[in-house]
């Protein structure tokens, strides 16, 4: 791996005692791993459910296993909802549950409550600050201007016993760790605390753009956490360059701007420049968004954004507003769990693969290979095999016990003893309608087979959801899309999208197109194009319902009513595969 040779050569002393910890972790990936176990079994020893398990003391794996059954959210639900109601005894850890973390959610039910401990941040802390010391093996300079990051905190709820409930980003940037960390001139960000942590959404964004734009010219690197926050807040220059422009020429801020804190952090930074607003002005005003990135920052290197999974639809529209900028993905985590970083992050996003930190929690591993497994047999970090998919199994010093988190990984490698993963897709099926099952990366392939036939026409899907349409007979997957038009005169036909609905079908599995062809038990499939937009009213109507705007992702399927009447009342065109798709008997191996 690259990073083998260029380890000895670390930016400054702080990142060679970071780069050797990554060395020490991955060289001695199993004895780092049966240590964690052991602190883990021995830290919570007393609590309600490992006493449940009759360890009777035991803090060695085999025991572990053998006693100790794999879970779901489902089976520790009551135990959370006790901690959650009040209960204060050593239920799940022997150390006091400082909050609860919750999941990013999809757009109908309940938002996943995990707990933590105080303790817990520190381990995360650990594991961002070994991100910058591995990207500065690659690139050099990081410590001469600013990142451009747009970070957002949400407002946070309460359970019935006045525990705290938000959002894994949320609890960070709020926590002491991030709010009074120590200088760092590889780390600077144009936006101030306040502006990140101020809970309305747009007073956020827009003072964050308006820093960014300020110090446009010492900006080397953009990001958000998701590359659809990114996406979101180049949108948000499309439609707020004015009033940018004319904060920046006048040197004073925005009515709509009511935060008192960032008023008067940006206060101390906005100065009149009418040259910088005559150039925004003169960049956005054609609305011409090619390049925009670069074209406003011109020294930025490369965008920090996860674009592995459900993320990598942004691809072609980051490349649009790039024009092409690399894409890091820099870390795996969770609100269950941090897992991880990627020691390569230069790589092209389809190449991305992380390697777990074996200090982070005890990680195990279920054969994703269609057969059953015992809780005993399931494998551990260092007993993985290169090309096999695995399901993710972890235990947590904040009391989760062999809990599946629904990840399907992939080794890719290994680097010293620790394997590299690369994230294939969340266990659930998203699509169902008679004895097919579609999940989400089928489903991703399938839309970019489809896309395809827009390149000659000058147009990108930008934006995609589906859902299971049973109330026709037969039943039909029905897909929305929200499409870039970049020449209207010169846009796809009904014909052509007509052909992208078939493109889709063929790039199906076997079985969906069997139920199709021969079958007969789900109907053509169907593309409703929306309005321009339209993904953006369904992200608000989200975080109007709880969701965080770090953590929201598009989901790929949905069926909840408001949001199928939302996606409905937007359509403006609907399509219908032409010709059924091609099946055959023959099976292939």
């Amino acid at each position: 791996m690259a990073v083998d040779s260029a380890i000895s050569s670390p930016a400054c002393e702080k990142d060679a005692k970071a780069l050797e910890f990554i060395e020490e972790m991955t060289k001695n990936c199993d004895s780092v791993q049966e240590n964690v176990l052991s602190e883990i079994l021995s830290q919570n020893a007393g609590t309600e459910y490992l006493n449940k398990w009759n360890l009777n003391g035991a803090t060695d794996r085999k025991t572990y296993k053998s006693k100790v059954p794999v879970i779901t959210y489902d089976d520790l639900q009551p135990y959370i909802q006790r901690i959650a109601n009040g209960d204060r005894s050593t239920i799940l850890s022997s150390h006091p549950i400082s909050e609860f973390l919750t999941s990013s959610g999809t757009s109908a039910g309940e938002r996943k409550l995990m707990p933590t401990i105080a303790a817990e941040m520190d381990r995360r802390q650990k594991l961002y600050s070994l991100l910058m010391p591995v990207m500065n093996l690659y690139v050099p300079g990081l410590d001469k201007g600013k990142g451009l990051y747009f970070l957002f905190i949400k407002a946070e709820t309460k359970t019935p016993s006045g525990l705290v409930a938000r959002p894994v980003l949320t609890s960070y940037y709020k926590s002491p760790q991030f709010k009074t960390r120590p200088f760092d001139p590889y780390n600077v960000y144009t936006s101030p605390n306040e502006t990140i942590l101020c809970v309305d959404a747009f007073q956020s964004m827009y003072s964050q753009m308006l820093c960014g734009l300020i110090y446009r010219e010492q900006v080397l690197r953009c990001g958000a956490v998701f590359a659809s926050g990114l996406v979101r807040a180049i949108k948000f220059l499309q439609m707020n360059w004015e009033q940018l422009a004319h904060d920046i020429e006048t040197g004073t801020l925005s009515l709509k701007i009511t935060d008192s804190a960032i008023r008067e952090c940006v206060s101390n930074i906005l100065k009149p420049d009418p040259d910088q607003a005559r150039f925004i002005r003169e960049e956005c005003c054609e609305g011409n968004w090619e390049g925009i990135i670069t074209r406003i920052w011109p020294n930025t290197k490369y965008l920090d954004v996860i674009v592995t999974g459900a993320m990598a639809q942004y691809i072609p529209i980051l490349d649009y507003y790039s024009g092409n900028l690399p894409k890091t993905c820099t870390m795996y985590a969770s609100s269950e769990c941090y897992f991880g970083l990627n020691l390569t992050p230069m790589l092209k996003p389809s190449e991305v693969s992380y390697t777990i930190m074996p200090n982070m929690g005890y990680f195990e591993f279920i054969p994703h290979d269609g057969s059953e497994h015992d809780s005993s047999s399931l494998l551990d970090l260092a007993d993985l095999e290169v090309g096999k998919e695995y399901e993710l199994v972890i235990s947590t010093y904040s009391g989760l016990c062999r809990y599946r988190v629904g990840d399907i990984l992939r080794v890719t490698g290994f680097y010293n003893s620790a394997p590299q993963f690369k994230f294939i897709r969340r266990k659930n099926v998203l699509l169902s309608i008679d004895a097919d099952k579609t999940d989400e990366t089928e489903l991703q392939t399938a839309v970019e087979n489809a896309s395809k036939l827009l390149n000659e026409f000058n147009t990108n899907v930008v934006e995609y959801t589906s859902y299971g349409d049973t109330k026709t007979i037969p039943g039909h997957y029905v897909i929305y899309w929200e499409l870039l038009v970049k020449d209207p005169a010169n846009g796809p036909s009904d014909d052509v999208l007509a052909q992208c609905c078939l493109a889709m079908e063929e790039s199906l599995n076997s079985v969906y197109r069997q139920s199709r062809v021969a079958d007969n038990s789900i109907g053509p499939l169907e593309i409703r194009v929306v309005k321009n937009g339209t993904f953006e009213e369904l992200m608000d109507y989200a975080i109007s319902r709880g969701a965080s705007i770090n953590q929201y992702k598009v989901p790929r399927c949905v069926s909840f009513t408001p949001i199928m009447e939302l996606l409905d009342s937007r359509v403006v065109s609907v399509h219908f595969s032409p010709a059924p798709p091609h099946w055959t008997t023959e099976r292939r191996f």
